[in-house]
């Protein structure tokens, strides 16, 4: 939910879920897309889910295998579609060759403009591997020689530059480079400036990778003020709202006034915006992972241990805050709701966001200025009239 929350993807690959059924449905249905495929998992192994939303991207799902989900997707704002393929490769070799062998299949029945994303559980040199055993040359032989048939390009990338690690001690850590994003020359020429980001590792083994085709505009307006219940539960909340009314019990809007400013100082300063504490924990855990692909002492990894026992906590706090702002009190025993209690707050929100609208030759635009321009043109020209001058009839009146 924080990934979607933050990043606003139209389209969402999730590999080695470990679940399926209904289980696997429960969790789809309360993520904000109303479009997905879905690959089950083979006991407990595999598993793919790729996840959109129809409002915003057509996905015409071609076909799947149990290491791979084939789809044509067309961006509805853009008026050209291209091949997506989703990976999550088996670690045994012998499968792998088939998800190779499958893909030079596939590269011989199109043109399109093709990009392969996901788990592709292989490193291509000893550059991208820290730890364990020495590299097989026969495995990154046979990924290579796909993708040179394929005629795929890795698109590179920002962050920390391991994406998966077996979180075991300095001695037998071991980090590799095993999640990617390929592209193919036609879809480099649609999105010449797309990148990839790798961002923090949480509690999975694998970082998260965000695949930007552009850059995203938003909106920085101030969000008006609002009272937090979870406040309440602070030891020092009560000395706050004693402080801002002390004086001012016959001037309502002041004390009002005063008590806004106390209270967003204190909320920095004290008590801390929960999510701000999130980004901020999410920031150093990014620093932290960075340094240990660089230099890996167990400073580094006790430290990654804190940070992510710190953003656990944070995570209980959110969950109080996102059931409080739901007025919701369901709570299951031992299970953190955070995404129910976020859905439930964030529904109507979600539902009226505008991301692009379209101007008067029918084309899409995303970009925040134009947005604004086309809205105030339509605006004046609704309201506006050339009429500046209004003539009065004369009153006649007899004696």
């Amino acid at each position: 939910m924080d990934l979607v929350n933050w990043h606003s993807p139209i389209l969402m690959v999730i590999t080695e879920t470990r679940l399926s059924s209904a289980r696997a449905d429960e969790i789809i249905e309360a993520l904000p897309f109303d479009g997905y495929a879905v690959v089950d998992t083979i006991g407990f192994a595999g598993g793919i889910w790729m996840l959109w939303r129809s409002d915003l991207v057509h996905v015409d799902v071609l076909a799947a295998t149990e290491q791979e989900i084939h789809a044509m997707i067309r961006v509805r704002s853009q008026s050209f579609s291209w091949l997506i393929s989703a990976i999550y490769a088996s670690p045994r070799f012998e499968e792998c060759c088939m998800l190779w062998n499958n893909l030079r299949m596939l590269a011989n029945m199109h043109d399109l403009p093709w990009a392969h994303m996901g788990d592709f559980n292989e490193v291509l040199s000893a550059d991208e591997k820290y730890g364990g055993n020495p590299i097989c040359q026969r495995r990154v032989r046979a990924i290579k020689e796909c993708m040179d048939d394929c005629s795929m390009m890795d698109l590179g990338f920002t962050g920390p530059k391991y994406t998966s690690t077996n979180k075991r001690e300095l001695g037998n850590l071991i980090q590799c480079k095993l999640d990617r994003c390929w592209v193919n020359p036609g879809w480099k020429e649609f999105y010449p400036e797309a990148n990839v980001t790798h961002l923090a590792r949480i509690n999975s083994d694998h970082c998260p990778f965000l695949l930007n085709l552009y850059p995203f505009l938003g909106s920085n307006t101030d969000r008006p003020f609002r009272f937090q219940t979870i406040w309440l539960s602070h030891s020092d909340f009560l000395v706050v709202v004693r402080d801002a009314w002390a004086g001012r019990e016959g001037n309502l809007a002041e004390a009002i006034s005063n008590f806004k400013t106390k209270a967003q100082r204190w909320n920095r300063e004290v008590f801390g915006n929960v999510f701000l504490r999130k980004k901020k924990i999410l920031a150093r855990l990014l620093g932290t992972q960075r340094a240990l692909a660089v230099c890996q002492n167990s400073f580094l990894i006790n430290l990654q241990k804190q940070l992510t026992e710190e953003y656990n906590l944070v995570l209980q706090i959110e969950e109080e805050l996102w059931a409080m702002k739901s007025r919701t009190n369901w709570i299951i025993a031992g299970e953190r709701n955070t995404s129910y209690f976020h859905i439930s707050a964030l529904n109507k929100r979600s539902k009226n966001r505008i991301t692009c609208v379209q101007n008067n030759e029918g084309e899409w635009c995303h970009n925040v200025e134009e947005v604004k321009e086309i809205f105030n043109s339509s605006f004046k020209k609704l309201y506006k009239t050339e009429q500046v001058f209004c003539p009065v009839t004369p009153q006649w009146s007899s004696d």
